[in-house]
């Protein structure tokens, strides 16, 4: 009797697993990309529309690997708890795969690399490099590369944004002094913004790549797969030059 009771017991267990459904070799259908549209030409809104490079490049990506997207638009600063609890499955965003994100997700192979440049206004003098910045008045975008530099330098006050057209826009009125950026985003600024200019451009080099939460290890491996054919393929350089 006991061995029956048990033998039920088992089978109940498994077909409450195989309705959960929630096992790492279950296809995937469909994943739900978060990024942050406004960091063009990577990913921002036109007409209404998330567009850009990496949201090209993770289109392309998952029509290879052959599941659906979805992409939802959130604060940069709310992207990795967004895939921790599970809200988005992945991140492609221009985010840098640091160590200390590492500990928290799992990163793709590169797919683009960076590097951080200082935006001023076109008449100042006084901001050559970073060292420059030492007792100025720094944008940065809040959880962006610019951000954890900017604070590390001694001397440097520095007001954070949720976007970088706030940023622009006060260094525009004269009411920060400078803008640490990504390279990318700051040419498209200075090319729609009168009056402002990349003063330096030595800043720190660094690498973008895809996030994918840790349980997704089959995933990841199929996202890594994905990429390298389409820099085989051509796709990818088809890709860097229609944005830039």
């Amino acid at each position: 009797m006991k061995k029956m009771m048990k033998l039920i017991i088992t089978v109940i267990v498994g077909i409450f697993m195989v309705a959960c459904g929630n096992t790492e070799g279950e296809k995937i259908e469909k994943i739900y990309v978060g990024t942050n549209a406004e960091f063009a030409p990577f990913e921002y809104l036109e007409d209404g529309k998330i567009v850009g490079f990496d949201i090209d490049l993770m289109a392309a990506i998952s029509k290879e690997i052959g599941i659906e997207m979805e992409i939802k638009d959130m604060s940069f600063d709310g992207l990795l708890p967004a895939l921790q609890s599970k809200k988005v499955d992945i991140i492609i965003a221009g985010m840098t795969a640091t160590e200390e994100r590492k500990k928290a997700v799992n990163f793709s192979e590169p797919y683009y690399k960076a590097n951080q440049v200082i935006i001023t206004a076109e008449d100042a003098k006084d901001i050559a490099n970073f060292e420059g910045l030492k007792g100025k008045k720094v944008g940065v975008i809040l959880g962006f590369t610019g951000d954890i530099i900017a604070s590390e330098i001694d001397g440097v006050e520095v007001k954070k944004y949720n976007a970088g057209y706030a940023s622009i826009m006060d260094l525009k009125a004269g009411k920060i002094d400078a803008v640490v950026l990504d390279g990318e985003p700051a040419k498209n600024f200075v090319k729609n913004n009168e009056g402002i200019k990349i003063t330096s451009a030595a800043g720190e080099k660094e690498e973008y790549a895809i996030a994918v939460s840790k349980e997704k290890e089959e995933l990841l491996k199929d996202i890594n797969t994905a990429l390298t054919t389409l820099k085989e393929n051509g796709t990818y350089d088809e890709l860097l030059k229609k944005w830039f």
